[in-house]
């Protein structure tokens, strides 16, 4: 399979021209932790919106933990995935993996944003961006986390899903961006030419970056 993207900057340029009519309207940007983080500062940037992040973290399947049978948001909120009991995932279990993601949470918005609170959604367009959406487990929690803080516009941004996971999130938004929707959709991996693992202190390097060229002159 020939990649669509060359990388996740190369997705956020794309991803920002198709937000374009957004520039000038001071958007929020929350970008899904890491992996998003640096696509959320194009888009921060190119539409003269401001960059913070969206924390969720998926509840791992019992034998599977790189399958999504849930996910979690600051608040505790918690998305259970149709499929949930089928992976193994019962009331227990779930409870547990909860609690251990919500700890990495807090641990996450210390270290991300120590000096501030998070960036407040209320009446502005906020524009929820991930790398890709695979079962939309991460997605949902974080769109359900922002429209609890009364944004005047959600839109979720993404450069690819599949097509059912697309579908599955447009409920929790006013608007869906996806540039690319295949038919065979595997993982998010498959579909960038370079697709590193972001480490904790690129994410926060970003958000300090974004912070520093919003600062009053």
């Amino acid at each position: 399979m020939r990649p669509l993207f060359d990388s996740r900057l190369d997705a956020g340029q794309r991803l920002a021209r198709a937000l374009a009519r957004y520039r000038g309207c001071n958007p929020l940007v929350l970008a899904v932790p890491r992996g998003a983080v640096a696509m959320g500062a194009v888009i921060a940037r190119e539409l003269d919106g401001e960059l913070d992040v969206a924390l969720v973290k998926k509840l791992r399947a019992p034998d599977s933990p790189e399958v999504a049978v849930g996910a979690v948001d600051e608040t505790g909120w918690t998305y259970v995935a149709p499929h949930a009991a089928m992976a193994g995932a019962d009331a227990a279990y779930l409870a547990r993996e909860k609690t251990v993601e919500l700890e990495l949470l807090r641990e996450r918005r210390a270290r991300y944003t120590p000096a501030r609170a998070p960036a407040d959604p209320a009446g502005r367009i906020v524009i929820v961006v991930d790398d890709g959406i695979a079962t939309g487990a991460s997605m949902i929690a974080a769109l359900h986390s922002v429209r609890a803080r009364k944004p005047a516009r959600l839109i979720c941004a993404v450069p690819v899903a599949s097509p059912e996971s697309r579908e599955q999130v447009r409920p929790y938004a006013d608007e869906v961006v996806c540039l690319e929707a295949p038919e065979d959709f595997g993982a998010v991996s498959e579909f960038y030419r370079e697709f590193r693992q972001i480490e904790d202190d690129e994410v926060v390097a970003l958000l300090a970056r974004q912070g520093r060229r919003k600062a009053p002159a």
